[in-house]
C-alpha cells in the first residue's frame, strides 16, 4: 500500500510525553497516530467527545432573552401569525 507522509505541529511538553507514554506502550508515536487514524475511518468518528464552552456573550444574550419573556404566556403559532397580520395591516393603512 502506498504510503504518504504527513506534518503537524505539537507543543514540545505534550510531544515529550506522548512519547514517553507511547514507548511504554511499546509503540513509536508514529505507530500511535496510525492507530488514531485508523480507527477514525473505521468508526467514522472521533473516539472521544470534543466539546466546546459556551461562549459567553451568547450564555449572556440568551439569559437576558429569558429574563425579558418571564412573566408573559407563551404565544402559540396561531396568536404569532394573527398579531403579524395584525400590524402588517395596521402599515398598510398609514
Amino acid at each position: 500500500m502506498a504510503q504518504t507522509a504527513m506534518t503537524i505541529r505539537v507543543d514540545n511538553q505534550i510531544k515529550t510525553q506522548f512519547d514517553s507514554l507511547c514507548e511504554q506502550f511499546g509503540m513509536s508515536a508514529n505507530a500511535a497516530v496510525n492507530v488514531f487514524i485508523k480507527a477514525v475511518v473505521r468508526t467514522r468518528t472521533i473516539p472521544f467527545a470534543i466539546k466546546a464552552d459556551e461562549q459567553p456573550e451568547r450564555v449572556q444574550l440568551l439569559k437576558a432573552l429569558r429574563a425579558s419573556r418571564k412573566g408573559r404566556p407563551e404565544m402559540s403559532l396561531k396568536e404569532i401569525n394573527d398579531e403579524i397580520r395584525a400590524v402588517r395591516q395596521e402599515r398598510s393603512q398609514k
